[in-house]
C-alpha cells in the first residue's frame, strides 16, 4: 500500500511529465494547425473562385436567354400588332368600299325617284285633262240622252213609268216563250232517249258489276294450318277431294296459294255446307271418304235447321202470319244469297217495311203491302235450280204454296215483267228501288269510285276561270272555286250549268250530283 508521500510523488511525476509533453508538443501542434489552416484556406479560396466563375457563367447564360426571349416576345408582339393593324386596315377599306357603293346606290335611287316624280306629275296632268274631257263628254251625253228621251216620250205619248212597264212586259213575254221552247225541247229529247238511256245504264251495270261480284259471291277461301294439309285433303289418287265434291256439289280448288283452299259454287247454301264441313274435317284431322260423308251429312242436317230458323226469325221480325213452311224455308235460304254485296234476306225485310210505310201513307192495307214486299224476291232462293227469271220462278213457287193476288202479281211484276193488276205492285217496285239505291246498300268497286270522283273534278277543271274543284259527299256534290277577277257572278251561274250539263251527258250515276260554284273576293293588306 502506497504511502501519502509516494502517492504525492507519483502525482507530481505525472504532472511534470504531462507539462513537459505539453511544452514539447505545443509548437508541433501549433505548426500542424497552421499548416492545416493554410491548406484549408487555400482550398476554400479555390472553391470560392470556382463557384464565382460558375455563377458568373450561369448569370451570363441567364441574361443571354432572357435577352433572347425578350427579343422573341417583342418580335411576336410586333407581328401580332402588324397583323391586327392590317386586318383593321382591310376592314376599314371594305367598309369604305361598301359605303361608297351605298352612296352610289342612293344616288341612283334618288335619280330614279326624281324621274318617277316627274313622270307621275306628267301623268297627273294628263289624267286631269282626260277627266275634264270625260266629264264634258258625259255631260254632253246626258244632255243628248235627256233630249232623245223627251222627244221619244213626246212622240209616243207615254210616261217614263209606262215605257218601263211596256219594256219589262215585252222582255218577260220573250223570256217565257224562250223558256217554254227550251222546256218542250228538253221533254221531247228525254222521251226520245229514255229507252236508249235505260238500255245503256243496264248494259253499263252488267259490265261494271258482273265479273267482280260473280267471283266475290261464288268463291270462298278456307284457311288451312299448313300446306301438308292440302295433300291430305286431296287424298290418295284424289279420293278425298272427289268425295268432298260429290257429297257437297261444289268445286274444290287446290292451287299454289299458301295457307288456303278455295270453294267455288253458285249455290250459297251448298257452298256454306262445304266450307263448314272442310273446317270441321281440318280441325278433326281425320280425312277419308267415309268420314267426309259422315261430316257432310251432319252439316247438311244442321244447315236445314239453320235455314228454317233464319226463315222463322225473318217472318217473326216482319210480323207475318200464316206463311207456309216451304215459303219460310225458301226465305231462310235467302240469308246465304247476296245481290251486288247486299244480303237478299235483309233486303226483303227492308222492302217489306218500306212497302208498309208507303201503303199506310196512301191509305192501303199495310199488312198486305208488307207481305208483298217480303216475298217479292223469293224466286232467288231457287232460280239457279229452275229455268226462268226469279220473278216468274217466285210467282210459280208462291202460287204452289197458297199465295194469292195481289202478292203473286207483286212477285211477278216487281221488275215490270208483267202488267200491274193492283196498287201494291208499284209500291213494291218503289220500295225495291229505294232499298237497293240507298247509300251503303250495294258495294261499288273502289277503283270505279275513285275514277268517278276524278272524272267529276276533271270536268269541272276544264272550264275557264276555275281554280280548284273537289268532289265531296261520296261524289254527290262538286265544290268548284273560281277566280273572282276573271269570272263575274252571272258567269258563275253559267259555269255551274255547263258543268252540270257535261256531267249529265258524259257520266252515269245514281241519283243526283249537286254542282256548287263559289266566287269570293278577298282584299288583303299588311300593316307594318
Amino acid at each position: 500500500m502506497l504511502t501519502l508521500a509516494e502517492f504525492t510523488w507519483n502525482i507530481e511525476s505525472v504532472l511534470i511529465g504531462a507539462l513537459a509533453s505539453f511544452v514539447v508538443g505545443m509548437p508541433l501542434a501549433l505548426w500542424l494547425l497552421k499548416t492545416l489552416g493554410n491548406t484549408t484556406i487555400t482550398k476554400a479560396k479555390a472553391d470560392a473562385d470556382k463557384l464565382r466563375s460558375s455563377a458568373e457563367a450561369d448569370a451570363k447564360s441567364v441574361v443571354s436567354r432572357a435577352e433572347l426571349e425578350a427579343e422573341k416576345a417583342i418580335l411576336q408582339r410586333k407581328e401580332k400588332y402588324e397583323t391586327e393593324t392590317n386586318a383593321k386596315r382591310d376592314e376599314m377599306r371594305e367598309t369604305e368600299r361598301r359605303l361608297a357603293k351605298r352612296e352610289d346606290l342612293v344616288d341612283r335611287k334618288l335619280e330614279s325617284l326624281t324621274i318617277k316624280e316627274e313622270s307621275v306629275a306628267a301623268a297627273e296632268k294628263a289624267l286631269l285633262a282626260k277627266t275634264a274631257a270625260a266629264d264634258a263628254r258625259q255631260a254632253e251625253l246626258d244632255a243628248t240622252l235627256t233630249e232623245q228621251r223627251d222627244k221619244l216620250l213626246q212622240l209616243t205619248g207615254l210616261s217614263i213609268e209606262q215605257a218601263r212597264a211596256m219594256l219589262l212586259e215585252r222582255v218577260e213575254n220573250e223570256t217565257r216563250a224562250e223558256a217554254s221552247k227550251i222546256t218542250r225541247k228538253v221533254l221531247e229529247d228525254a222521251e226520245s232517249h229514255a229507252k236508249e238511256k235505260a238500255r245503256e245504264i243496264t248494259l253499263m251495270a252488267v259490265q261494271r258489276f258482273a265479273a267482280e261480284h260473280t267471283a266475290e259471291s261464288t268463291v270462298r277461301a278456307v284457311p288451312i294450318p299448313s300446306d301438308d294439309m292440302k295433300g291430305r285433303i286431296i287424298g290418295r289418287e284424289g279420293r278425298n277431294i272427289r268425295a268432298i265434291e260429290k257429297a257437297t256439289g261444289v268445286d274444290i280448288i287446290v292451287d299454289d296459294t299458301p295457307g288456303v283452299i278455295v270453294v267455288s259454287c253458285f249455290d250459297k247454301v251448298r257452298q256454306a255446307i262445304a266450307v263448314e264441313s272442310l273446317q270441321r274435317l281440318i280441325a278433326d284431322g281425320r280425312m277419308h271418304p267415309s268420314r267426309i260423308e259422315e261430316v257432310v251429312e251432319k252439316v247438311k242436317s244442321e244447315m236445314e235447321e239453320r235455314v228454317q230458323k233464319f226463315g222463322r226469325e225473318a217472318a217473326n221480325e216482319i210480323n207475318l202470319r200464316g206463311l207456309h213452311p216451304k215459303l219460310t224455308e225458301a226465305m231462310g235460304k235467302l240469308h246465304y244469297r247476296t245481290s251486288y254485296g247486299q244480303n237478299v234476306l235483309k233486303h226483303s225485310i227492308e222492302v217489306g217495311f218500306l212497302c208498309q210505310l208507303i201503303a199506310d201513307q196512301l191509305g192501303f192495307d199495310g199488312a198486305l203491302a208488307r207481305r208483298c214486299g217480303f216475298l217479292h224476291d223469293i224466286g232467288k232462293a231457287m232460280d239457279h235450280e229452275t229455268e226462268g227469271t226469279h220473278p216468274q220462278i217466285g210467282y210459280d213457287f208462291a202460287k204452289q204454296y197458297g199465295e194469292k193476288d195481289p202478292v203473286l202479281n207483286a212477285i211477278a211484276g216487281h221488275h215490270g215483267d208483267v202488267p200491274s193488276t193492283s196498287f201494291y205492285t208499284p209500291i213494291v217496285m218503289a220500295a225495291d228501288a229505294i232499298s237497293s239505291a240507298r247509300p251503303g246498300a250495294r258495294r261499288e268497286s273502289m277503283e270505279k269510285y275513285i275514277q268517278r270522283l276524278e272524272q267529276l273534278q276533271d270536268i269541272a277543271m276544264t272550264h275557264n276561270g276555275v281554280v280548284e274543284a273537289h268532289a265531296i259527299q261520296a261524289g254527290r256534290e262538286v265544290r268548284v272555286m273560281i277566280d273572282a277577277k276573271k269570272v263575274s257572278d252571272d258567269q258563275a251561274y253559267s259555269i255551274a250549268q255547263a258543268i252540270a250539263k257535261r256531267v249529265s251527258e258524259e257520266m252515269t250515276f245514281p241519283g243526283e250530283i249537286k254542282i256548287t260554284v263559289l266566287r269570293e273576293t278577298r282584299a288583303i293588306e299588311i300593316a307594318r
